[in-house]
């Protein structure tokens, strides 16, 4: 089963960082954010990936077809068509990584629709190359296969940017909870999609709106509950944090050895 990685957008509100270079490149712990949600899938046995680039992607392109010099020591016979020599195990070793031009302007609904081709008939899992979470992928996808639809989203409950004081008629602050888990649910990608997800899509749709209000009024939408880690990277603020987080040794989402 392919992974399929939408890798391709602005990442405007973290523009300190992606002026020159596409946001699934920044990176936590000297590593792109991209390399460790992939190390998560490859941890429950999934290792066929396709990328979908768009903003700056000759960066993932030049990333991955070098990826294996650029972690191992090696040798160069300059002037031999065989002419890298690289040395010891890599981690990554057995990765299969496709890196699919999918357009700068497209929409992650289009970039799905445009690497058809290489996830061919069969279901595939599917996330955003920004994200970080500890999800179970074994059991998002037993729970996938167990309800039969066409799609599932993993839903986690955000939470709040703010404190919330419970105040008393006379302004007395009775309670106070730093950032609490919010109530609602919201989408935080990680999916599993059967081929008919190709009917409800299109070059230039926006997967988070016709696509997923069409699944889910034709009753083919599904959400799995997570109530474990997710922090996406949209700001320089969450990026710091992640890094923190990484080099204190305190990361939910390395659910690898």
């Amino acid at each position: 089963m392919k992974t399929v990685l939408l890798a391709g957008g602005l990442g405007t509100r973290l523009r300190e960082e992606t002026e020159f270079r596409p946001k699934p490149m920044v990176p936590v712990g000297g590593k792109p954010i991209l390399w460790h949600i992939m190390k998560t899938f490859a941890h429950f046995g999934h290792e066929e990936f396709v990328v979908c680039t768009g903003y700056r992607g000759e960066s993932i392109r030049q990333y991955f077809y070098e990826f294996e010099a650029m972690n191992s020591d090696f040798t160069v016979k300059l002037g031999s068509k065989e002419r890298v020599k690289t040395y010891g195990a890599l981690e990554e070793a057995g990765w299969e990584v496709t890196v699919a031009d999918t357009g700068a302007e497209t929409m992650t609904g289009g970039r799905i629709y445009k690497i058809r081709d290489h996830v061919g008939k069969d279901s595939f899992l599917c996330t955003y190359g920004d994200g970080l979470a500890d999800v179970d992928i074994s059991k998002l996808l037993k729970f996938h296969k167990s309800h039969g639809k066409i799609a599932t989203l993993t839903a986690v409950r955000p939470i709040s940017r703010f404190g919330v004081l419970d105040l008393s008629s006379n302004g007395e602050v009775e309670s106070f909870q730093e950032k609490p888990q919010a109530e609602g649910w919201i989408n935080a990608g990680y999916f599993v999609f059967e081929p008919k997800i190709f009917d409800y899509l299109e070059p230039n749709s926006i997967l988070e709106r016709e696509p997923m209000a069409n699944l889910a009024k034709d009753g083919q939408l599904v959400a799995f509950r997570h109530e474990g880690f997710f922090q996406p990277m949209d700001t320089y603020r969450e990026m710091s944090m992640l890094n923190e987080m990484w080099d204190e040794g305190k990361a939910p989402w390395k659910v690898w050895k």
